[in-house]
């Protein structure tokens, strides 16, 4: 794999922990409201959600990070499809530019892993 396959597998895995705190711990404060273009009041509502929608950002940076320590090509694979599907639904049901912020980078990675 080249370096900038790993370097890009490696920053989906980042941005999807990035993603966990943001959800899971700040999705009330202030950089989650403005991040997330929330009001207080919607943020309040659908903080629990958030929470679970973040955990599910950390396991998908779990798989791509324990599948390049025990190095399993497979499992680093199939996270970042999943993070593909995950975004490309984002994009659908929510913004497009979840499309860019998510499946852009991992779609990239999978493409130069495959190279």
């Amino acid at each position: 794999m080249s370096l900038i396959a790993l370097l890009l597998t490696v920053l989906v895995a980042v941005l999807h922990l990035y993603f966990l705190v943001l959800e899971m711990f700040l999705w009330t404060r202030p950089l989650g409201l403005k991040t997330f273009r929330n009001t207080p009041e919607k943020a309040e509502t659908t903080r629990v959600l958030a929470a679970n929608q973040g955990l599910y950002n950390g396991f998908l940076a779990a798989g791509i990070v324990v599948g390049l320590v025990i190095g399993q090509p497979v499992l680093v694979t199939f996270s970042l499809a999943c993070v593909v599907v995950a975004g490309c639904y984002g994009a659908y049901s929510v913004s497009r530019r979840i499309f860019m912020i998510q499946a852009v980078p991992a779609i990239l990675a999978l493409v130069l892993r495959a190279l």
